[in-house]
């Protein structure tokens, strides 16, 4: 009796976890990463034409859009019926504590052995500044880097997508630290939390506004834990600012750069490097990663 016990708890439930024997996979198509094994219940829902949303319509489980080339290390999967979902770990993105990552394997290659990592190469300034340009407009997706979302949602998770719902329901779209990833290709760090220490800090500790301003150069970083802001040029910086109830509810927008430190400091000072440790981080730093 013990014994049919133990093969019924090991073998009948459908949606626990099982162990691997495959340990790697490779993402052939931009994939999200979220932070629930849930896929259904956050795309299509019961009706197969929902997507569950904030009440700013974000989808807070999305951690990131991985990329096409990204490599996995398979941690455990979970089965029910025909769909698969893995819990994994990625080298290219660094998951806040106590955060498990999952994706659908139909986004994945299974490989047995360990797979050469993505190695994407830094683009020119030029290149990167033209990304940038091309991203204004585009609205805000909280986990997003990519502007043309992910369309294999639309055929794998909802009966039907309308047309003026397909950018939203795709998550196409960049939030803060999305606007760089997507700008770069990937060769930036994905979250707020690198990117603070990322390249060498400017000395703005003590600086007023137009001082700051004139110390900046572009593709300078202007962040704090939390949000990034992009040194377009001298006179201009860009950003993807989430602004819950306005129309879109924000997105990706140029603004000048004077101005833009101002309204930071109305609430933030200015460091040279960030107070790891301290309970009111109110500051925000500035980080020079691009130096060729």
């Amino acid at each position: 009796m013990i014994r049919i016990i133990v093969l019924i708890i090991l073998f009948g439930v459908a949606d626990c976890f099982l162990s691997d024997a495959a340990e790697y996979a490779v993402v052939h198509t931009s994939a999200p990463v979220l932070h629930s094994p849930d896929f259904k219940a956050i795309f299509g829902g019961t009706t197969g034409q929902q997507l569950k949303t904030d009440h700013c319509g974000q989808v807070r489980e999305l951690e990131y859009i991985a990329l096409p080339g990204t490599v996995v290390r398979i941690l455990e999967k979970s089965s029910s019926g025909t769909d698969t979902i893995y819990r994994i770990e990625t080298d290219e993105y660094t998951a806040p504590p106590n955060i498990r990552l999952y994706i659908d394997g139909r986004f994945l290659r299974r490989e047995q052995t360990a797979p050469i990592p993505r190695k994407p190469s830094l683009p020119s300034r030029e290149a990167i500044e033209s990304l940038l340009q091309a991203a204004v407009g585009s609205p805000y997706v909280w986990g997003g880097n990519s502007m043309t979302g992910v369309p294999e949602l639309g055929a794998w998770f909802y009966k039907e997508i309308r047309e003026h719902d397909r950018t939203r329901l795709t998550l196409a779209g960049l939030d803060c630290s999305g606007l760089l990833y997507h700008a770069t290709g990937g060769w930036t760090p994905r979250n707020t939390s690198q990117l603070i220490t990322f390249g060498q800090g400017v000395t703005i500790s003590g600086k007023q506004p137009p001082e700051i301003a004139a110390l900046l150069q572009p593709l300078d970083l202007i962040v704090w834990n939390g949000h990034v802001i992009i040194v377009l040029d001298r006179q201009t910086v860009i950003e993807s600012r989430l602004e819950c109830g306005k129309p879109g509810n924000g997105g990706v927008l140029k603004t000048p750069l004077s101005q833009r430190i101002s309204e930071i400091m109305r609430t933030r000072i200015p460091a040279n490097a960030w107070p790891f440790g301290e309970k009111h981080q109110n500051v925000f730093v500035v980080r020079r990663w691009y130096v060729q």
